[in-house]
């Protein structure tokens, strides 16, 4: 049986997707999140624009197994564009058994399509935190 995930018809939507999504552990239900031409910030302060990399740097959190919290602290909108800036963390005991705690506040921008759902058009999950050097 296939699981099914709805899309957001108003920007405040877009958090209680992510956490449907990222928490259903299928990295193939987050990337129907992302907008055709969406760009992933890495960790390392690259962007990524492919959807194969995507899915791939998504893969390191999803192998954690561990769930998602996240919390909208502002959403600001101008017409079809919107940024969410929103705290997220992952804490718990990863597979090697070791305590993980990830978090940050994100400042991404999303943005209605033609069928009036909203997707990720820049997700910068790490916000203004400094990045390592690429």
């Amino acid at each position: 049986m296939s699981e099914s995930f709805s899309l957001p018809t108003e920007p405040e939507g877009i958090v209680a997707s992510l956490l449907e999504r990222f928490n259903s552990g299928k990295v193939s239900a987050m990337m129907g999140l992302y907008a055709p031409e969406a760009v992933f910030i890495a960790k390392d302060g690259r962007t990524i624009t492919d959807h194969t990399e995507i899915a791939a740097e998504l893969e390191r959190d999803f192998g954690l197994g561990l769930p998602l919290e996240a919390n909208a602290r502002h959403v600001f909108v101008a017409d079809d564009i919107a940024q969410i800036v929103l705290d997220w963390s992952i804490d718990g005991t990863g597979p090697d058994g070791k305590h993980v705690h990830l978090g940050g506040s994100a400042s991404d921008i999303v943005r209605r399509g033609a069928d009036g759902h909203w997707r990720y058009l820049i997700d910068n999950n790490l916000g203004t935190a400094v990045r390592r050097a690429a």
